[in-house]
């Protein structure tokens, strides 16, 4: 498997993170789409949300407060975290992951 953000997760890819533990990473985007945009990925090669399955569930919600816990870090009020699942929806890895994003206003409806 080539995975870049799977190097990244285990440091053979560099990358300036900002946060990790054992199961979750989390950096800055290279192509910020915001003042403020983080990736968040688990440790773990899951390629789509739609691939993850229960024996997930707690991992899933562990990015979710990382997601908090960088927001409140970066003192974000207000910011959008997404996933895109599959080609179609925008996912350029094949490596699940999160997009945290702030400090501008976003539309809706997205896309």
């Amino acid at each position: 498997m080539n995975c870049i953000f799977c190097g990244i997760a285990d440091g053979s890819v560099k990358s300036q993170l900002i946060y990790e533990d054992e199961d979750v990473v989390a950096f800055k985007d290279l192509n910020p789409q915001a003042p403020t945009h983080l990736l968040i990925i688990p440790r773990k090669h899951i390629a789509r949300l739609s691939e993850a399955d229960e024996k997930d569930v707690l991992l899933l919600g562990k990015i979710l407060l990382v997601a908090q816990k960088l927001a409140r870090k970066f003192d974000l009020k207000d910011f959008r975290l997404i996933t895109n699942n599959g080609k179609g929806a925008g996912q350029s890895v094949d490596h699940l992951h999160f997009h945290l994003m702030a400090g501008r206003r976003f539309l809706w409806p997205a896309g």
